[in-house]
């Protein structure tokens, strides 16, 4: 049911993308002012580098003005881009990918983040209280298993693990819950399981739990797990503004990847995190560019799990 209705959901914002709000002035401001955009986040370690930029000046100097909406995950920002509540929004690439899929126009402008590529040092993985018989991926076969939205990257690289250690995933069942709520949940044994990111990744085994898999490392070497993206209005009509943005967020993740103290300190400006927290938890990847080849990867995972229905090219998604 929450499939077909994200789905059904989706599907209608076609109708709301054709006449969304953002202006027609294909510069951006056309006055020379300054731009005010509203950017969806997840409140995440993932989107440090955005709100290390901005408290840098680096928006600003495009003559941007951003106000961050928190979000709990991808879905959510495809719906909150295509129907005009944000001008831009960081979104996991399943998601984008599905949306591409249903003919919803969004476009990736730049890279959101990636994984470590080391499992037993990534800033996710799945984590198990701490008496769980689970012990590996496999043993997460017919399990409950706590993820931020259904059909997004945290469930599509889940089953990834598990098949890669002999279990079957279409045995899993979902519990949606946002990332905050998870440590409580899995130590309070109302799921079996939960596939959690930074600071929360942390929180939960300060508290005791145990991590069974990381599947993002698992899944695709060197993955691209989200990117910063908006609608093909959004650039066509406001190029200007959409180039500008960009060249923020470029400078925003370069900053983060050579200052990666500073980053963990701005965590403190949009979570509730522990400082001392903050010094322990795993940064993800902030780098420069997408990687092509495993966006396609994920793509190929979903239609063997049933996400899509046939086999697409994310060209069209990429920028």
């Amino acid at each position: 049911m929450r499939r077909l209705a994200a789905t059904t959901v989706l599907a209608a914002l076609l109708v709301v993308a054709g006449c969304g709000s953002s202006s027609d002035d294909s510069s951006g401001n056309g006055s020379g002012g300054v731009d005010r955009v509203k950017v969806g986040l997840i409140p995440i370690v993932d989107v440090a580098p955005l709100h290390l930029g901005n408290a840098k000046g680096f928006f600003k100097e495009q003559n941007i003005e951003v106000e961050v909406v928190n979000i709990s995950g991808g879905s959510i920002a495809v719906t909150g881009v295509v129907s005009g509540q944000f001008d831009f929004a960081f979104g996991n690439v399943v998601s984008l990918i599905t949306a591409r899929s249903q003919n919803i126009p969004v476009k990736a402008i730049t890279v959101g983040n990636s994984s470590t590529g080391k499992p037993g040092a990534d800033f996710g993985g799945v984590v198990v209280p701490p008496d769980s018989p689970i012990t590996d991926a496999a043993g997460l076969a017919g399990k409950n298993i706590a993820i931020n939205n259904l059909n997004n990257i945290t469930d599509t690289t889940t089953r990834a693990s598990v098949r890669k250690a002999g279990g079957d995933p279409s045995t899993i069942r979902w519990t949606e819950l946002p990332f905050p709520d998870m440590p409580a949940a899995v130590l309070g044994k109302r799921v079996d399981a939960a596939m959690v990111v930074e600071p929360f990744f942390t929180i939960a085994q300060n508290q005791g739990a145990r991590v069974v898999a990381y599947n993002f490392a698992e899944a695709i070497p060197d993955m691209t797990v989200a990117a910063y993206f908006c609608t093909e209005q959004t650039i066509d009509r406001r190029s200007d503004l959409t180039e500008r943005f960009k060249a923020a967020m470029d400078r925003s993740l370069r900053y983060a990847r050579e200052h990666p103290d500073e980053a963990r300190q701005v965590l403190q400006t949009y979570t509730k995190i522990d400082p001392a927290v903050a010094e322990k938890i795993t940064l993800p990847a902030w780098p420069a560019e997408i990687n092509r080849a495993s966006v396609q990867t994920l793509a190929d995972l979903m239609l063997t799990d049933g996400l899509l229905k046939e086999k697409i090219d994310v060209a069209e998604l990429l920028p």
